[in-house]
C-alpha cells in the first residue's frame, strides 16, 4: 500500500475519492434493497437520483428508516465529492496538469527540430554532453527513464522525452530522422550498443557517438553502427596525466574551451560553391582578413593535413581545422 501510494504521489488522494464515491453508491443500492425491499434497478435510480442532487420524484413512497438511510446517503455523496474537488484542487496546485500540457507541447517543439542532437541518457557524463552542446547554441533532446532526472531537466528548460532509448518509437519521437548526431551517453555498455545498432539502422546518415566502459567494447560499437567511440575514463585520465606533465599547455586549452578566453576552435567544411575551392592558403586571405589560423586540413577521403603550408590548395569538401575569435570564425563561415 505504501509503495503503491508512494508511486502515484498526488494522484493517490483522487484514486481515495473515487473509491469512496464507489463505495457510498454501492451501500445506497444495497441499503435500497435490504430497506425498502426494491429491485436492483430501482434502487440504483434512486442512488443516482440523489447523489446527483437533480431533483427528481423518488422512484417508491419511503419508510421513515428509507429517509434516514436517504439522508445519510446524500451526506455521504456530499462528502465524497468535497473530497474529490479537494484532491482535484491540490492537483492544480501542485502544477501536475501543467506539468502534462508542458511536456505536451515539449513534444511538439521536439517535432519540428532540424539538424539537432539527441543525447541518450542525462547521467554524469550525459548531463555533461547535453549542457556543452545547450552552451554552444544547439538543440538538444535528451532521453531519459529516471524520472526524477526528468523533473530536473523540466526545471532546467531542457528538452527531454521520458522513455526507453533502445526502443525505435522514443528515439524517433524524439526526432532521430531529421537530427544531426547521436550520443549515446548510457552506463550499461549493451544498451549503449543497441541505441547505436537501432540508431544506425533507422537513420544510416546520422553521426554517432557512443560511450564504452573498456577498450574492448570499440569495435563491438563501430561495428554496430559508431562513428566515433569515446572512453570517459581514459580521457579522464590522460587529462590528469597531462596536467602533470604539461600544466600550461592544459590550462590553455581548459581556459578556451571553457569560455575564460574569446578563442574557440571549429570545424569548417568547404562547400562545392566556395570562393576558396581551388585556392591555397596564401592567396586565400584567411589570416589576415579573418585572424583565423588553418592547423589542419581534413580531406574527403579522411586524410589529415597538420600545419599546413602556404602552397597547400584548398579542395570542395574539405574540412579546415580552425582556431581564432567566435566573432572571427562567424565570418569566415559567410564564404564557405
Amino acid at each position: 500500500m505504501l509503495v503503491l501510494r508512494a508511486k502515484m504521489g498526488t494522484y493517490w488522494s483522487l484514486m481515495l475519492g473515487a473509491l469512496f464515491s464507489f463505495l457510498v453508491a454501492a451501500i445506497g443500492v444495497a441499503g435500497y434493497m435490504l430497506i425498502e425491499g426494491w429491485d436492483f434497478v430501482s434502487s440504483l435510480y434512486m442512488v443516482v437520483i440523489t447523489l446527483s442532487t437533480v431533483g427528481f420524484l423518488e422512484v417508491h413512497e419511503l419508510s421513515d428508516y428509507g429517509r434516514i438511510f436517504t439522508t445519510i446517503l446524500i451526506i455521504g455523496g456530499v462528502g465524497s465529492f468535497l473530497y474529490i474537488a479537494a484532491a482535484f484542487a491540490q492537483v492544480l496546485v501542485e502544477g501536475r496538469l501543467q506539468i502534462l500540457w508542458g511536456r505536451r507541447r515539449m513534444q511538439k517543439q521536439i517535432s519540428r527540430l532540424q539538424d539537432h542532437f539527441i543525447v541518450c541518457g542525462y547521467g554524469r557524463i550525459g548531463s555533461i554532453v547535453a549542457q556543452e552542446i545547450l552552451g554552444e547554441g544547439h538543440s538538444v533532446v535528451v532521453i531519459e527513464q529516471d524520472p526524477r532526472l526528468i523533473e530536473v531537466m523540466e526545471q532546467d528548460g531542457v528538452l527531454c522525452l521520458e522513455g526507453d532509448a533502445t526502443s525505435d518509437e522514443t528515439l524517433l519521437a524524439a526526432g532521430l530522422m531529421n537530427a544531426r548526431s547521436l550520443i549515446s551517453a548510457l552506463t550499461s555498455e549493451a544498451s549503449n550498443v543497441y541505441v547505436t545498432l537501432t540508431a544506425r539502422q533507422l537513420n544510416p546518415d546520422v553521426n554517432i557517438v557512443a560511450r564504452a566502459g573498456n577498450k574492448s567494447h570499440i569495435s563491438r560499437l563501430e561495428l554496430a553502427g559508431a562513428d566515433r567511440v569515446v572512453l570517459p575514463h581514459f580521457i579522464g585520465g590522460l587529462r590528469m596525466a597531462q596536467s602533470v606533465l604539461r600544466p600550461e599547455v592544459t590550462n590553455f586549452i581548459e581556459v578556451a574551451v571553457r569560455g575564460g578566453l574569446d578563442l574557440q576552435m571549429e570545424e569548417l567544411e568547404v562547400s562545392p560553391e566556395s570562393v576558396l575551392v581551388d585556392v591555397d592558403l596564401m592567396n586565400s586571405d584567411i589570416r589576415p582578413r579573418y585572424n583565423v589560423i588553418i592547423i589542419a586540413i581534413k580531406k574527403p577521403d579522411g586524410a589529415m593535413v597538420f600545419n599546413p603550408g602556404p602552397a597547400e590548395v584548398i579542395g570542395a569538401h574539405d574540412t579546415l581545422l580552425a582556431v581564432g575569435r567566435k566573432t572571427d570564425l562567424n565570418d569566415i563561415k559567410q564564404i564557405l
